[in-house]
């Protein structure tokens, strides 16, 4: 019976019939690193999107067309997806039935279940980061607050925001808890979306002070004093998103001109 080709799989090369046993076995070897490539085009859609929404370069409601998408990246439309299931699934972007996939926009009852859970989660890390402090360590932070204070003096805020994010993930990975780091991770980029939304002017000033007053901190072991002082950072963070008003129901006599 005439044996039938194996079919090959998504996105890797189609069988070598005919070739040589030396060139079938390079072919065989070249298999796992074209899966590796599919891996990492997946990994760069993720990452592009990700790093784009939390600089604010793409805007909550924006449209990520699947086509473009697949053209930009030059892939097929199954890893795009791919890319855009996990966005989904960190709340990064909505997935829309027939109508595609666009960046999430969060709700300003969201909005107040992510504050709570992030002031939640970060209270979980300061007592870490306290107990792992070494003075290497506290003098990876204050580089990380001068750095901050530079961007700040920028003529662009994007760096800054970027810095003063990053400096909550670098206490997240010195607490030495991947799952509250990779928890806190999620929360940061909702976050970022949240102030794209709906944060008003503030002065940055004072935020890039509240860091620095927790590295203090940090660097005296107080850790009541770095939790509250989180907690307050956190609260006054909060206090300058403008949350929308609900709009009132339309009178609909009114619309029709039945009015008294």
């Amino acid at each position: 019976m005439k044996r039938r080709q194996p079919i090959a799989p998504l996105d890797t090369d189609p069988p070598a019939a005919g070739k040589t046993p030396a060139a079938r076995a390079a072919a065989a070897k070249a298999g796992p690193r074209k899966r590796d490539n599919v891996g990492a085009a997946d990994a760069r859609i993720y990452d592009a999107i990700f790093q784009a929404v939390m600089l604010h370069r793409l805007k909550p409601g924006m449209k990520l067309p699947e086509p473009q998408l697949c053209e930009l990246f030059g892939v097929s439309r199954t890893l795009v997806r791919k890319a855009l299931q996990r966005l989904a699934g960190d709340h990064i972007v909505d997935l829309r039935p027939n109508r595609g996939a666009v960046v999430a926009s969060p709700t300003p009852e969201e909005t107040r279940e992510i504050f709570a859970a992030r002031r939640a989660i970060e209270a979980a890390i300061m007592p870490l980061v306290i107990a792992n402090a070494t003075p290497a360590r506290i003098k990876v932070l204050r580089e990380a607050i001068d750095a901050e204070h530079e961007a700040l003096h920028q003529p662009s805020q994007r760096e800054w925001a970027q810095r003063a994010g990053g400096f909550h993930t670098l206490l997240a990975e010195q607490g030495g808890n991947r799952v509250l780091a990779a928890f806190l991770t999620q929360l940061m980029s909702r976050c970022s979306l949240i102030v794209a939304l709906y944060e008003a002017p503030g002065d940055a000033l004072c935020e890039h002070e509240e860091h620095a007053e927790l590295v203090a901190r940090i660097a005296t072991g107080d850790t009541a004093g770095a939790i509250a002082l989180m907690d307050a950072h956190l609260h006054a963070l909060e206090a300058r998103i403008r949350l929308p008003k609900p709009e009132e129901a339309p009178d609909l006599a009114a619309l029709l001109g039945l009015g008294a």
